[in-house]
């Protein structure tokens, strides 16, 4: 029987499918991955896991929980897990990076970019930061740049940055790399190691709970200071409780958060699950949708924004179709005037056609 997946259904496909359906069974059609991802089946049971056993007085090893999605997240996009840091929040680490930067220095990001990752650069008040469209941002880097921000996917319409024109034109002058990958780890083809610095949340493509953030540094811990490091970024955590610490972590984890327990509780089974689904997988069977739908709309007389190789899809002109979308059963986002649909693995073709049949009138 067709179950709606694109693509043959035998081999591998099957695994990926039988898969999906014991992890997830939205009972809405939900396209709003770019918001929020869906938690798995598993995450869900490990959560109430961690909850119900700390309510009984007996926790279960939480930091062992961290650890986990700290190596996963490091497999997933290609680092060491020594150069992953663990926190909770994309802005925090934007600010750790501002920080680090002297007085004067010019930062180049994309105009229209998410919030978090550009506004820590602006609130610094002595920095150059430099806006430009995106698809400029390779050609604006110049002699005295000393980074460049940007996210690897937008969040107001998929637009995929070029990120090896970026890299090559910041290495041509000695600029650092700062990649936000929130975007798009967990459907991008995401080499960690080719940048400076790429953080992430995780409640999005990786389909963590809120609470969860990734930080890759290079070997050397790159230029930042641990400002706001705790007890849990000392070299052995149990002995930085009281007072200054004495040696922070010699790995990324110098730059770890507090960890919202729970939250890397579930995080650890969700990063699980897209590891034994692949990356490539989860890819083909995103962007096969995505491309669906634009064709889909193209026969109805409309036109996204152009985002080649992106699960993520703009439409100007129909946002306003949002509420009414929402009240039929579908979930989908309202960005400035854009409808914005965004297509994870527990979507099928059939979650296509319906938003189509529904524009359609």
């Amino acid at each position: 029987m067709d179950c709606g997946f694109p693509g043959p259904h035998s081999g591998p496909m099957e695994t990926f499918e039988s898969l999906v359906r014991a992890e997830f069974a939205p009972k809405n059609t939900y396209l709003n991955t770019a918001s929020t991802g869906l938690p798995p089946r598993r995450t869900v049971a490990a959560l109430r896991t961690a909850v119900e056993a700390a309510a009984a007085g007996q926790p279960t090893d939480m930091f062992a929980d961290v650890e986990a999605a700290r190596a996963s997240f490091a497999r997933l996009t290609g680092v060491p897990a020594r150069r992953v840091a663990a926190g909770a929040s994309v802005a925090v680490y934007s600010g750790l990076i501002a920080a680090s930067l002297p007085a004067g220095a010019e930062v180049v990001t994309a105009e229209g970019d998410f919030s978090s990752v550009v506004n820590p650069f602006h609130v610094r008040g002595d920095l150059k930061v430099r806006g430009v469209p995106l698809e400029r941002v390779a050609e604006a880097v110049r002699p005295g740049t000393a980074l460049v921000a940007v996210s690897a996917a937008q969040s107001a319409d998929g637009r995929v940055a070029d990120l090896p024109a970026i890299t090559a034109a910041a290495r041509e002058h000695g600029a650092r790399t700062y990649v936000d990958a929130s975007q798009a780890a967990g459907w991008l083809d995401l080499d960690a190691d080719a940048y400076d610095y790429v953080s992430a949340v995780g409640f999005k493509w990786l389909l963590c709970p809120r609470g969860v953030a990734f930080l890759t540094v290079p070997d050397d811990l790159g230029d930042l200071r641990p400002l706001f490091a705790g007890w849990v970024a000392g070299e052995r955590p149990w002995d930085s409780c009281y007072g200054p610490v004495e040696e922070l972590a010699h790995s990324a984890r110098r730059f770890d958060e507090s960890p919202a327990l729970f939250s890397y509780a579930g995080a650890r089974r969700s990063l699980e699950l897209l590891e034994e689904l692949g990356p490539d997988a989860v890819r083909a069977h995103d962007l096969a949708l995505a491309d669906r739908f634009r064709a889909g709309l193209t026969a109805l007389g409309h036109q996204s924004v152009p985002a080649p190789g992106s699960p993520i899809v703009s439409v100007p002109g129909l946002g306003h179709r949002q509420g009414g979308l929402s009240e039929a059963g579908i979930e989908v986002s309202d960005r400035a005037g854009c409808l914005r649909a965004a297509f994870h693995l527990y979507n099928t073709s059939a979650d296509v056609d319906r938003l189509l049949d529904v524009l359609a009138g």
